[in-house]
Parts: C-alpha cells; structure tokens; sequence
C-alpha cells in the first residue's frame, strides 16, 4: 500500500510492524511476514541511521523501537496508524496480536 512512497515493501512492513507493537527484531518481523531477513534488516539499518528507530541490545538481540527523539515522530505514528486501519482485518488482528511470553503447559486453546 505504501511502497511507492517508502521505496520499498519491506520498509513499509518494518513500520507497519513497529507501530502496530511498538517493538521488534529483524527475525521476527521476517517470520511474521514469511519473507527473507536480509531486505528487513537493511530496511532496519537504513531507518536507524536515518534517526528514525532506535535499537538496544537485550542479550544477543537487537530490537528496535521508534526513536523518541526523531521531529516527526506524531506525525509518522498517525500516518501509519492510520494506514493500519485500511489493512484486511485478518492481518490487522494478527498484527495486533502480541503474545510474547509461552503459553501454560495444560491450558486449553
């Protein structure tokens, strides 16, 4: 949907990703959207060192977040929810969905 405008579809996937949970890393959002690493990745790099993310190091991961200091910051978060929103609602739920801890050992789906 955004791709003209970002220049690519995986930097248009890292932020939908980003403001949809407002962190990640590279692998998930490449599992997430079963795509290969390497074009998230540069996209994650190239939004880095444009100031737009920030990234830290917890263990041997490196997860970025929406750099709290970039100028546009609202405005680009507005954008991008707002893109959200006319997204199929099948991905819209998946997106919004943030399991991140496991699930209890006899606990029925």
């Amino acid at each position: 949907m955004l791709e003209a405008l970002f220049g690519s579809i995986s930097c248009e996937r890292v932020l939908i990703f980003l403001v949809a949970r407002d962190e990640g890393y590279a692998r998930e959002i490449s599992s997430f959207y079963t795509t290969s690493l390497a074009p998230l990745q540069k996209q994650l790099d190239k939004l880095e060192s444009g100031g737009v993310l920030a990234s830290r190091t917890v263990g041997r991961t490196r997860v970025y977040v929406f750099n709290p200091r970039y100028p546009f910051l609202t405005e680009l978060k507005a954008f991008l929810a707002k893109t959200l929103s006319f997204y199929d609602q099948d991905l819209q739920s998946r997106l919004l969905l943030d399991r991140r801890r496991p699930r209890r050992r006899a606990k029925p789906l």
